[in-house]
């Protein structure tokens, strides 16, 4: 029954509740489209993908900030939504997103600091419902169920998400953000799904080491049916983890019944790319009495580190099920340590307390009448936006906007598209490539490059015969034998960045004054 999900290519995820700022900046510039989805099948395909472009939103350099940004649907009917493609053009560092009714954080669409409108990620689960939770530095990410669960987005609702945007770079950037939601006719749902979370609050990662923390609710089928009147009957569907740089382990089990002892969704490392797990057929729970859930982390650092954004780190699952509730179970003190694993981390353990909450009456499944209708779309501005953006090949006539030295190249590029994400990192060499290794010259002079494209990483004076030019300037190096990076990325990155690389190379790749 244990479902694995190890990483050979970028990874990691997201939480269902996190802090918000009350001081971001107010942005706005979106524009909304429809198109058909073709799903190849013989019946009729009574399904449409609605596509929302958030606008562009710029970070100065150095830049971590946390605001809120929402879509008004303008739907006079509900829809129901199969899948979310949730794309981003980079420096969105996770995103948590929810369905509530339009009266609520009213203001216009765009991004907008949280606070002026009094955004609570608790109340916008309880009033509405999760939409979506982005993965920790994805950049495209689909959360589609098995046909027929759903999340509904009642009548007159909209979409809004708290965002967590990082800018670790010496430049000022520019980002936008994009979302798909694929709906389908009413007469096609199951079932309605039903949100819950699971986290641990009281970490306290010891510093060089490597550490795992456990949140056990043992009385979980007790206060399920003390809160249903019945015993548990709930089956899973989806579930993302969530953890930061240092986390690189994650494992959900279930005790009692036909689960009983059982390892049932685990993440092995940490990259930088969506991590979701659907369960088609859906988990089972009958019979559950308790569960556990466990975060892991190599904590490098000389310092521990504890629950925060930044440098600091998080523990959080969100899942989807059918249930009758939604329940929020949280680990907030009591952690003991208990001993060592078997592969040698430290492990702690902490009591979860475990709140049922009730499901919003708006929450129902299809009336009879809405199963006989036609499909209902909501309005769209644009039908020719893609559910993901395009690439394009990088202008080489674009100048860059700093100095191209070595020292900016590391800050503006590598450190947050190439090293943040742990692919070419201390904790992580992709190809053997570390992009924060101390004397990064010589790595990048020395390198060898893996698969033998005919050209060394950096060739001082020729960006043309440069291979860290060539994949990160082209959609399709190497003839289209290669792959572009970011790797998880369906764009390149911004010229201004590519074109540092670049001049940087032709200058001859010198060293850090």
């Amino acid at each position: 029954m244990l479902r694995t999900l190890r990483w050979f290519a970028p990874l990691v995820a997201l939480p269902l509740l996190a802090c918000v700022d009350a001081s971001a900046p107010d942005q706005a510039d979106s524009d909304t489209g429809t198109s058909e989805s073709d799903t190849g099948g013989s019946e009729p395909d009574d399904r449409v993908l609605v596509n929302h472009d958030f606008g562009e939103f710029v970070l100065e350099p150095l830049q971590e900030l946390e605001n809120c940004v929402q879509w008004t649907v303008d739907n006079d009917e509900a829809v129901y939504v199969q899948g979310v493609t949730l794309s981003n053009l980079g420096y969105f560092h996770h995103s948590n997103w929810f369905v509530v009714p339009e009266t609520l954080y009213e203001g216009p669409d765009g991004f907008f600091p949280c606070g002026s409108r009094g955004f609570s990620e608790l109340e916008a689960a309880i009033s509405g419902t999760v939409l979506f939770a982005q993965s920790t530095q994805s950049f495209v990410e689909v959360q589609r169920t098995a046909d027929g669960a759903v999340i509904k987005i009642p009548p007159r609702h909209k979409v809004v998400a708290g965002t967590h945007l990082l800018n670790v770079g010496p430049s000022e950037v520019s980002t936008r953000l994009f979302m798909s939601l694929e709906i389908i006719h009413p007469r096609d749902v199951e079932l309605v799904l039903t949100p819950f979370r699971l986290s641990y609050l009281d970490i306290d990662i010891p510093a060089q080491t490597e550490s795992r923390f456990t949140g056990v609710c043992d009385n979980f089928g007790e206060r399920y049916a003390e809160a249903t009147g019945a015993p548990i009957n709930m089956k899973l569907h989806y579930a993302v983890a969530h953890y930061h740089y240092l986390g690189n382990y994650f494992d959900l089990s279930f005790g009692g019944g036909p689960l009983d002892g059982q390892s049932v969704y685990r993440l092995d490392g940490f990259n930088g790319e969506a991590n979701g797990l659907v369960f088609d057929p859906p988990l089972d729970l009958a019979g559950v009495e308790s569960l556990s859930y466990t975060c892991g982390y190599d904590n490098w650092r000389d310092v521990n580190v504890g629950w925060g954004i930044g440098d600091q780190e998080m523990c959080v699952m969100l899942g989807l099920a059918e249930s009758k509730i939604m329940f929020d179970a949280t680990v907030t003190g009591g952690t003991k340590a208990v001993g060592t694993s078997p592969d040698g981390a430290l492990d702690f353990q902490g009591p979860c307390g475990v709140l049922p909450v009730a499901k919003n009456p708006a929450q129902a499944e299809p009336t009879d009448e809405e199963r006989a209708g036609e499909l209902y779309i909501p309005p769209s501005g644009d039908p020719g936006l893609p559910p993901v953006p395009a690439c394009i090949d990088h202008d080489p006539s674009v100048a860059p906007a700093i100095e191209p030295t070595l020292s900016n190249v590391q800050g503006v590029v590598f450190q947050q598209s190439c090293s943040f994400n742990a692919c070419h990192g201390d904790s992580g060499q992709a190809a053997g490539l570390n992009l924060q290794a101390p004397d990064l010259l010589a790595e990048l002079l020395n390198h060898e490059v893996v698969g033998n494209p005919g050209v060394a990483l950096v060739e001082p004076g020729d960006p043309e015969n440069s291979w860290l030019y060539q994949i990160i300037a082209s959609c399709q190096p190497d003839g289209g034998t290669g792959s572009h990076m970011p790797l998880n990325s369906p764009v390149l990155l911004d010229d201004r960045s590519i074109a540092l690389v670049r001049e940087w190379i032709l200058d001859g790749a010198p060293g850090s004054p």
